[in-house]
């Protein structure tokens, strides 16, 4: 890490995707339509550099597509940039995609030590933890149930339930809390605000930007893979909805 003070580091970095043009099945169409095996490069995000502090709550806003899940992947290394590097500073915690790293066959309670075991908790701390996640999550009963049973709600509450018991110094969160009951969301921030107050450092994608406003110490709006504003949220979101409103690039 350059500054020790920082918990995340990105530098000079990009991502491409190869996107595929439609590819024949039979050796007839192999023939006749050669050029669907080309491809071509899709910039996603473009020569971004970013530092976090320790202990910040960051939003990112943008238009779908922009590249903001895509950095958040990037960052808990589900996938990796094509150029550039990225220094995380800590235990990463994440909430990227509902029920992801969940087996559909298995009971909530089996599930909570296979997900916390992924975030790198032993045995012995899973069982330390166990019944202050499955209070947290409310689920009662069901928790001994296969996840494959549970409605979305009951997803979300699970899963953010096993990322916040980790002990993590990184939690990045994907807009998974758009999902369940007004009370339960209130209580994931209530808790998000907890956590922060004693140090983890916080990323979250988001198109609620009074939740960000209201938790985020700062915003970074990325726009066709680039950031263009970095800055106190309302500052940042003002300039964004003014965007939005005209429907077009300047």
């Amino acid at each position: 890490m350059r500054d020790n003070n920082n918990a995340i580091e990105i530098t000079n970095m990009s991502k491409f995707y190869k996107v595929f043009y439609d590819k024949g099945h039979e050796l007839k169409e192999v023939l006749l339509f050669w050029k669907r095996s080309r491809h071509e490069k899709k910039l996603v995000l473009d020569n971004i550099s970013l530092d976090i502090k320790r202990g910040e709550a960051v939003g990112l806003v943008g238009k779908n597509g922009c590249g903001k899940s895509t950095t958040l992947k990037l960052l808990t290394k589900i996938i990796y940039p094509t150029s550039g590097t990225i220094e995380m500073n800590g235990r990463v915690s994440c909430l990227i995609e509902l029920g992801a790293g969940f087996h559909p066959d298995m009971t909530g309670r089996e599930n909570i030590y296979i997900n916390a075991s992924i975030f790198g908790l032993s045995k012995k701390e899973i069982n330390r933890r166990i019944d202050e996640i499955i209070e947290f999550s409310e689920l009662g009963e069901y928790i001994d149930t296969p996840v494959r049973t549970y409605s979305s709600g009951m997803y979300m509450r699970l899963a953010f339930s096993v990322a916040i018991n980790v002990d993590a110094d990184i939690l990045l969160i994907d807009e998974i809390l758009a999902v369940g009951d007004a009370y339960f969301q209130e209580k994931c921030f209530e808790k998000l605000r907890d956590i922060k107050a004693k140090g983890t450092t916080i990323v979250i994608v988001s198109h609620n930007l009074e939740q960000i406003e209201a938790f985020c110490d700062r915003t970074l709006w990325i726009k066709e893979g680039k950031i263009v504003m970095d800055g106190e949220p309302k500052e940042v979101h003002g300039k964004y909805l003014e965007y939005m409103s005209k429907g077009k690039d300047k």
